[in-house]
């Protein structure tokens, strides 16, 4: 990101700051990014990515920075021979090319003022016309309450906002230890309140290896288990969604700079403006269009580590699986590949073989496919009710993977287990974990209905949706694909599943044998029982 000190703004980040986690994206110096906008020639990025972010500012590392790099013979995940933890994202979405801190928005919303009492005017990037949540009186009251860091273009004395985030936010580095009581549960926490929404944000000691080792955090390597709860007022979205963040924590427990792994459909346009990529954390969760806090509550987990290694290793496969992302040589798919799927396969890629929880039923799966197919008059329909009903859930549902995650985080912690890491760089977990927080993230007042928990289970879907499907609410998106010239290997030779699966046929089968058996069975077998007529 580029330095703008002298533009009349002295709280603009300082690469020359030696607070820990300062200067950072991520894991990354900030400074070894530059920020770049819209199409720009030339730029030593995938011509793929380049297009999804044509009309965006972004950062990309400086032309002798080590950047990932990736096997075009594999696909996502499966790409994970020599790892480079050292080399940088090759894209990174920052939406805005500054970044400031400690910032005061005074109560009419149209000023604010920077640490060393400078006023500067405020002023909203324009809203998406599809987005239903949007700034509103309820936003200005929540924001003047504490210091602000902002992402957004300084246009003369006014600063034109694109990310807000309050600072107060944060882990609590003072805090004493809290471990789960009798009755607690990870889910009993995302299910507080009916998820949060309207709660205080909350920022809870889970486990410390020894007594004020969790106050020792500043500066340390940190990977994020990162949970949003569903959306009040779109029904297709009350599973949530996933993420895996990392980073360095902050000199006061300061988690806004952590880069966010964020796998989201890109064959769409989001009515949001959301694409799929690695952003820092504050645009992730603050973006006045995009960001998840304006219409749902959020949870995270936060793992601390001695050791920067594990934290390294998850970013440099994610690094790597965005680039076969925007190559298209896998694709976003609700069920076989979403956010939960994708990101929780990283972690068993890299050895950590997070607990699976099964399926919801293949015999469910195979009749709903039939049923489905029938109602809808679609093989492809009925092929993605099967696909829904039929994905591991730790792959399917974000909570889920969510508490699979953090309860076989906290079993490492608490006992030293090993069974679940098979590889050499995550059996070090045990050693080098040092804290486990809770972090809970309400919903920033909006235009935006609250919204709710995530689901854990696809029969409380059904419950929490409105049981007429023509009741729900749904916010239909346009078409996004990748121009075709810009496919290319893997890309013209898509994974597709068989339309009609084979547990599918073997269940019509069956329930034809049994109808028949039931229907022409009897008769047969009375036939032979009467006396033959003579």
């Amino acid at each position: 990101m580029r330095r703008m000190m002298g533009v009349g703004l002295g709280l603009i980040s300082s690469f020359a700051c030696s607070e820990p986690g300062s200067g950072q994206l991520g894991l990354y110096a900030q400074d070894q990014f530059q920020t770049m906008h819209g199409d720009c020639q030339p730029c030593e990025a995938l011509p793929q990515a380049l297009w999804y972010f044509r009309q965006e500012t972004f950062a990309l590392p400086h032309s002798n920075a080590l950047m990932t790099h990736f096997d075009a013979t594999k696909r996502g995940v499966d790409d994970t021979q020599g790892l480079t933890p050292e080399a940088l994202p090759a894209l990174v979405w920052t939406g805005a090319s500054q970044h400031w801190s400690g910032l005061t928005l005074h109560a009419e919303a149209t000023t604010i003022t920077s640490a060393e009492g400078e006023r500067f005017g405020f002023k909203l990037v324009p809203k998406i016309a599809s987005n239903r949540s949007y700034w509103n009186a309820s936003t200005s009251h929540f924001f003047n309450q504490d210091p602000l860091a902002i992402r957004g273009e300084l246009e003369k004395q006014t600063l034109v906002v694109r990310t807000v985030w309050p600072q107060a936010f944060k882990l609590d580095l003072t805090a004493g230890t809290q471990p789960l009581q009798a009755g607690e549960s990870l889910q009993s926490l995302v299910q507080f309140a009916h998820g949060g929404a309207r709660s205080l944000y909350q920022s809870r000691l889970l486990w410390e290896k020894s007594p004020g080792l969790g106050q020792q955090s500043s500066g340390k390597a940190a990977l994020g288990i990162l949970l949003n709860g569903a959306q009040g007022d779109d029904d297709e979205a009350h599973g949530g969604h996933f993420a895996l963040a990392t980073g360095r924590v902050g000199a006061d427990g300061a988690y806004d700079t952590w880069l966010v792994n964020n796998y989201y459909n890109l064959a769409s346009n989001s009515e949001k403006g959301i694409i799929a990529g690695v952003t820092p954390f504050d645009k992730y969760m603050g973006d006045l269009n995009s960001g998840q806090s304006f219409y749902r509550p959020s949870y995270m987990l936060v793992a601390v580590f001695s050791q920067p290694e594990i934290p390294k290793q998850v970013q440099a496969l994610n690094n790597r699986v965005f680039q076969h992302f925007y190559r298209n040589d896998f694709v976003y798919d609700h069920a076989l590949e979403n956010c939960a799927g994708i990101s929780i396969d990283t972690l068993r890629q890299l050895g950590w073989q997070v607990p699976k929880r099964g399926v919801e039923s293949l015999l469910k799966a195979s009749a709903a496919y039939w049923y489905v197919a029938a109602t809808e008059r679609s093989l492809q329909k009925g092929r993605a009710i099967y696909d829904y009903l039929n994905t591991e859930m730790t792959r399917l549902f974000p909570a889920v993977a969510f508490d699979a995650i953090g309860n076989d985080l906290l079993k490492i912690a608490q006992t030293g287990n090993q069974s679940t890491l098979t590889s050499v760089a995550m059996q070090a977990m045990p050693e080098q974990l040092e804290a486990i927080y809770f972090v809970r993230i309400p919903q920033i007042p909006s235009s935006r209905a609250y919204g709710l928990a995530p689901v854990y289970s696809f029969a409380q879907y059904l419950q929490q949706a409105p049981a007429d499907r023509n009741q729900w609410q749904i916010i239909p998106v346009t078409p996004n694909p990748l121009p075709e010239p810009l496919k290319e290997g893997l890309a013209r030779k898509p994974e597709t599943p068989a339309v009609l699966p084979i547990p599918a046929i073997l269940f019509l089968i069956s329930v034809i044998g049994l109808a028949w058996v039931l229907l022409k069975g009897p008769r047969h077998l009375l036939r032979r029982a009467l006396p033959t007529a003579k």
